[in-house]
């Protein structure tokens, strides 16, 4: 019997000024909030086609806040609050909680609109016999990151948002001495350049 793979999805309110401030310059607040909703909206989409266990929607601030409310998500997503921290430190303590149930967990965001059903799959397989999975991005960063096991050391006094999160990451988990499945490398829409690659439904 494998165990279960929850998918912990990682998200900002779309707020305007909150969420997507990169693409600021580009779209304005409010065109920026509006495609962080729409991408979030198609992140949770995927994840219920992947079905491959508990959906978990990990949101900063607080998951009562009226535009994640005002949002199209399914009723059986369970939502939770980010903790405090940085980025390391949330995923840290998001990854720790689902290991505890006896589940494995994948971890992605909502800015990769690359990222689809087979990817999931492929990740929620690869950790039946690795400890960890991680899906590459374009930008030096990664878009998913998969766990059956935790080890502090792939999170903490990590440089984030830089291009040398991926090789850093995959540094520490070779000298954990983990077997690792590497995923295709995949594009996030991060800056005013990477709106070239939006999905035309997108745009």
């Amino acid at each position: 019997m494998h165990r279960p793979t929850r998918i912990v999805i990682f998200a900002k309110a779309p707020i305007p000024g909150f969420c997507k401030t990169r693409l600021i310059g580009a779209l304005g607040e409010e065109g920026a909030a509006a495609l962080a909703a729409k991408m979030l909206c198609r992140t949770v989409e995927v994840a219920m086609q992947a079905d491959l266990g508990p959906i978990e929607l990990c949101v900063a601030p607080e998951p009562e806040h009226a535009t994640l409310r005002a949002l199209d998500v399914p009723p059986e997503v369970v939502w939770s609050r980010q903790a405090e921290g940085d980025l390391g430190a949330r995923m840290a303590d998001a990854v720790l909680r689902t290991l505890a149930r006896d589940e494995n967990v994948l971890c992605i965001g909502t800015d990769c609109l690359a990222l689809e059903v087979k990817h999931l799959k492929e990740a929620a397989h690869a950790l039946r016999q690795d400890p960890v999975v991680i899906a590459p991005a374009h930008d030096g960063g990664y878009v998913l990151l998969g766990l059956s096991q935790f080890d502090a050391s792939i999170f903490q006094d990590m440089t984030w948002s830089t291009d040398q999160v991926f090789r850093e990451t995959m540094h520490r988990i070779e000298y954990l001495g983990w077997h690792v499945t590497q995923l295709d490398t995949l594009r996030d829409i991060d800056e005013p350049e990477d709106l070239a690659f939006l999905p035309i439904e997108f745009k």
